[in-house]
């Protein structure tokens, strides 16, 4: 929908009364307002100011005048319909960009950061992405207590969920190609299509919203946390990535299969993964999932059949030239998608842009070498913890070059008292460790 005229006969067909301008905080919380579908015109012209001083890595009270403008192309009708005391009404969202009191687009929008990224190296190629979303279905949103007992591919409880959440999101635009229960207890995935990677950010914010109002309609929570449970599988979210130019997949070569540019994109990324890991995994629980035996990775090492590394790429098949592709394992659906793209988009490019190589692929699960093997192999880690993660994030050129000077800043401060906070907290696991016997 790009035509006002054509907006407004839309709404009008389809009871569409208030349009929701969408946008998230620097940790890439969903956050929005409404308008009444009167106001739209007004706002596509002269957007919708609001007080930014309130939103997480935003804007100081004294600079705290801000505007939404709408991106048009952005603007999904909900699917369900509202039962009012009179009347029905549906409502719709749209995705946009953020603008200063004097006009200027603000530093701390993080989706035009991402936008600002793919254009800047458009000229090597536009990544497209495709994202697999975990998710844990619980009783409540208290306290993690499972909902089934079931299993990779094995049915469990609420696969219904899965079924409706598809169902709307399919009818919003936003196209699936696969669902299934996960590993864990009460753990499920849905995968979504590979699309334009801008797209695909505003898709994996949606999709979150999507799933837990279905959830909430079954009377149970969908939890997106990383780590909810420490003795199951945590949530993960696979960023699959390929790059495109003049209509084509330079990641597939004709003679080799991978091409030069994918050999070298991994190698960007295993040479800076842990640069720009505070950005992909951005919370203290997120390292709760990176550690052996749960099917995350913790070494930064590729492979092609190997589940356990940093980056896989999926077996070449014989006419599907456009699926060749990289999958980039550790990112999690807690993270900021248009931070954690514009990221991994930028290392990857930076190892194009240096004509780096990848290692050789590893096809086994490091986790069982021993560290004279992993050390002749030059297998390097990912970070443990958050902490560690942030000193290499905040030291980092190709950081600091990537993101604008407030996100940069606000990140950090934000992460850095996440940390202090965390240790000061006198947690269970002490309780329960130490107060009976000390």
């Amino acid at each position: 929908m790009s035509n006002l005229k054509g907006i407004m006969g839309e709404f009008e067909e389809n009871n569409v009364r208030f349009v929701r301008p969408v946008f998230v905080d620097i940790l890439g919380r969903m956050l929005d307002f409404t308008v009444p579908v009167e106001e739209f015109e007004d706002m596509i012209k002269n957007g919708k100011g609001f007080d930014g001083s309130s939103v997480d890595g935003f804007a100081r009270i004294e600079e705290s005048d801000l505007t939404f403008m709408p991106d048009v192309s952005t603007l999904t009708i909900l699917p369900w319909e509202y039962k009012g005391f009179e009347n029905s009404w549906r409502e719709a969202v749209v995705f946009g960009y953020i603008y200063d009191s004097n006009g200027k687009m603000y530093e701390g929008d993080t989706r035009r950061l991402l936008k600002s990224v793919i254009e800047k190296h458009k000229s090597i190629g536009v990544p497209k992405c495709g994202a697999e979303l975990e998710f844990f279905i619980f009783d409540n949103d208290k306290c993690p207590n499972h909902t089934d007992n079931g299993g990779y591919f094995r049915a469990g409880l609420y696969g219904e969920i899965r079924k409706e959440s598809q169902i709307m999101l399919n009818s919003m635009g936003i196209r699936t190609e696969f669902d299934h229960h996960e590993v864990a207890q009460s753990q499920h995935e849905i995968d979504l299509t590979y699309t334009d990677a801008l797209r695909m950010a505003d898709y994996i914010i949606l999709t979150k919203y999507v799933v837990k109002k279905i959830a909430r309609r079954f009377g149970l929570y969908a939890s997106f946390m990383t780590k909810p449970v420490s003795s199951i599988n945590g949530n993960g979210m696979h960023i699959h990535l390929s790059l495109w130019k003049n209509g084509k997949n330079i990641f597939f070569d004709d003679k080799e299969k991978l091409s030069k540019e994918l050999r070298s994109y991994i190698a960007g990324l295993i040479n800076y993964g842990k640069e720009i890991q505070a950005g992909v995994n951005q919370w203290i629980n997120s390292y709760k999932r990176l550690i052996p035996g749960y099917e995350a990775p913790t070494y930064l090492v590729w492979g092609k059949r190997n589940r356990s590394a940093y980056i896989r790429v999926p077996e070449y098949q014989k006419g599907k030239e456009s699926a060749t592709r990289i999958e980039v394992r550790n990112p999690d659906p807690a993270c900021n998608p248009y931070i954690a793209i514009s990221l991994i988009h930028a290392a990857g490019i930076r190892g194009i842009e240096e004509g780096l190589e990848p290692p050789e692929p590893i096809e086994f699960d490091v986790f069982h070498a021993s560290e004279a093997e992993r050390r002749k192999l030059k297998i390097g880690e990912l970070s443990p913890s958050l902490d560690r993660s942030l000193e290499l994030f905040e030291n980092s050129d190709l950081v600091k070059q990537t993101l604008t000077e407030h996100i940069y800043r606000k990140f950090i401060e934000n992460k850095k008292i996440e940390c202090e906070n965390f240790n000061k907290h006198v947690t269970d696991y002490e309780i329960e460790n130490y107060f009976g016997v000390l």
